[in-house]
């Protein structure tokens, strides 16, 4: 079990070709900020009694995270070297998925964010436009793999038993088993956790971190790391909103406050608003991809297409 965020070590199964789960024996952690502070500082106000109202934080350590018996600096050297091995398998994930034009996107999320049924929807009403490959992530079950299925297109679960996040060995696997089509789309939907996944490279074009209305607008200032490594966040459920006390722009305001630069669209799976920006988005990723392949393998001009 990792030191730092709980994973399990060889707890991981990935379903085999004929039904026979593949037993990988992974060991990640998660990535986390600097801060100047020690572990276990407790934070006052001033003129408060001592005690109360104190927050203790563990996380302003150099690892950002403190386990029993453990320094800070041999934290940091137990992360860095777990994320460089890591980094070595995505990086051959990338090179994989750009040699055949492969636009592969990292979905991420808190449980219960709506992303299965997105993901579903979208697979349906992008049939006939792009052919999508999917990689399920959870800690058990293969529930989400048998729903995208039923849509027609390939599934593979990876169960991580006490893992809280996808790797991208994992991954690695995954797409030699899937063997996604030249030109296509890699759906890969991480382990429901707004956490360690945003430390770990699978290898991806992008992170779509997806937050819904039902989780409140205050989520990307308290899992600020996931917000940060994005490049788009789906507002989900916006169909919900008449129900709700959320503020949408205050959401939107703390999301750019953490990443100045993320695309945020605001979608509905189940009444389709926004679903078409969302389909826009991935076709032009996608169309991206394959020009990066033909680029490989054809001298094209710079200015082709304009």
């Amino acid at each position: 079990m990792c030191m730092t965020c709980g994973c399990g070590s060889g707890e991981t199964r990935v379903e085999g070709a004929r039904g026979a789960d593949e037993h990988l024996h992974t060991h990640a952690d998660g990535t986390v900020h600097s801060h100047a502070h020690g572990p276990g500082t407790v934070h006052e106000h001033p003129h408060s009694p001592p005690h109360a109202h104190a927050a203790m934080h563990f996380g302003l350590g150099a690892a950002g995270v403190t386990a029993p018996g453990m320094t800070q600096s041999r934290l940091v050297q137990i992360e860095r070297d777990i994320l460089a091995k890591n980094d070595g398998h995505a990086q051959r994930n990338r090179e994989a998925l750009a040699e055949r034009g492969v636009f592969a996107l990292n979905l991420v999320s808190s449980p219960g964010s709506g992303k299965t049924t997105l993901l579903v929807r979208t697979i349906e009403l992008l049939q006939g436009r792009l052919p999508v490959a999917v990689v399920e992530g959870d800690q058990q079950t293969s529930f989400d793999a048998e729903r995208i299925r039923a849509t027609g297109a390939p599934a593979l679960q990876i169960n991580t038993g006490k893992g809280c996040h996808l790797d991208a060995a994992m991954v690695e696997t995954a797409i030699a088993r899937l063997a996604p089509a030249d030109d296509s789309v890699l759906m890969i939907e991480n382990v429901g956790n707004l956490v360690c996944p945003a430390g770990f490279d699978l290898g991806e074009a992008h992170k779509v971190v997806v937050l819904s209305v039902t989780e409140g607008e205050d989520k990307p200032l308290k899992y600020p790391d996931m917000f940060h490594v994005a490049s788009l966040m789906l507002l989900n459920k916006i169909d919900l909103l008449p129900h709700l006390r959320f503020d949408v722009d205050a959401c939107l305001a703390n999301a750019r406050r953490i990443n100045p630069g993320i695309t945020i669209l605001q979608v509905s799976a189940a009444s389709g608003e926004g679903m078409a920006e969302w389909l826009a988005w991935i076709e032009r990723g996608a169309a991206a991809a394959q020009r990066t392949r033909l680029g490989r393998t054809t001298a094209l001009p710079l200015t082709q297409g304009r």
